[in-house]
């Protein structure tokens, strides 16, 4: 078995938090998450909070703006990539003062590329998806820019350690020829899976630190994510239907960030507890036959998905539930 970056019992999030206030949302990870924070996306503070947008961000070379409600590749740097660059700084300004001597392993989150390609507009039109040349070109530009962003955080917080995680929420969609051009009568032509795993792969080795793929899909193409040298892939425990996959992806050494708590109550103002977190892990584990010992080294509990939408309140709990979990799978 490989010996994977973070600690037995680990917890974390997904990244989106609700509110606007980037200092309580770092005081609440650095709090529930001691194992493995992460730095927090708050997506209400509008365009450069959300994913796309900071993603963007981190481009090289590729300046963007906002267009009609939509992120588009510019001609030069404006006002749009101003506002993006200076929430991230205001996030990592407060990742460095209340993270001051943690010596952990710390996670940060971004669009990965087939995701990004299909969100983000060419200048005359069309998702940059469409274009073959402006994929590579985006691709590159993301991986020198992520490779940036995790030097810049490891200066920071000079003794800790960074996990990238890529959020690929798109890539189903593009395996599966499903994009949606902009007069929805039609879709992109599907991506081939070589394809799809070198762009990853790209990126993966630039920013040369262990990277968890996040996919909130019921067909996660796994072997797409080995294929690119992920340490491991995130995915909601609720959308799993063949489990054989994800028995030989965990057989072969990929991680898993095991989605066991949704992102809205079930029951109205109820929380799941550790234990009920605990256990729709364990039974996970059970069902692929797996060592019970190995169980909280490979596996890190988290939520289904970003928890953008949900109540404070909901929230606090959620992660706290999540970290109990992993702690009571550590000791069973």
């Amino acid at each position: 078995m490989p010996d994977f970056p973070w600690p037995a019992g680990a917890a974390t999030g997904i990244g989106s938090l609700p509110g606007t206030d980037i200092a309580e949302a770092q005081r609440l990870v650095l709090g529930e998450l001691p194992d493995l924070p992460h730095l927090p996306e708050l997506p209400a503070r509008g365009p450069g909070a959300d994913l796309i947008g900071r993603t963007a961000g981190f481009l090289v070379e590729l300046p963007v703006q906002l267009y009609a409600g939509r992120w588009q590749i510019a001609p030069r740097p404006g006002k749009d990539r101003r506002r993006t660059d200076d929430l991230l700084e205001r996030d990592l300004d407060q990742l460095t003062e209340q993270a001051e001597g943690y010596a952990g392993l710390v996670k940060v989150q971004a669009a990965g590329p087939w995701t990004l390609a299909a969100s983000l507009e060419l200048p005359i039109g069309g998702r940059m998806l469409r274009d073959a040349g402006a994929v590579r070109d985006l691709t590159g530009s993301l991986a020198e820019g992520l490779r940036r962003h995790v030097a810049e955080v490891q200066k920071r917080l000079p003794r800790a350690r960074v996990l990238v995680q890529l959020d690929e929420p798109s890539l189903t969609a593009v395996l599966g020829g499903r994009v949606p051009t902009e007069s929805g009568l039609g879709a992109y032509r599907a991506v081939d899976k070589a394809d799809a795993a070198s762009a990853l792969r790209s990126v993966v080795e630039a920013v040369d630190v262990p990277v968890v793929v996040h996919c909130c899909a019921a067909d996660v193409p796994l072997q797409v994510l080995r294929d690119a040298g992920a340490a491991a892939v995130s995915l909601d425990l609720s959308l799993l239907k063949d489990l054989d996959p994800v028995g030989e992806a965990i057989e072969a050494g990929l991680g898993l960030f095991a989605g066991a708590v949704a992102t809205r109550p079930a029951v109205p103002g109820k929380a799941p507890t550790s234990a009920e977190v605990a256990e729709r892990v364990r039974a996970l584990w059970q069902k692929l036959s797996f060592p019970a010992a190995q169980l909280s080294e490979q596996v890190v509990v988290t939520p289904a998905c970003g928890l953008a939408g949900a109540s404070p309140g909901y929230v606090r709990a959620v992660l706290k539930a999540c970290r109990d979990a992993g702690r009571r799978l550590v000791e069973s």
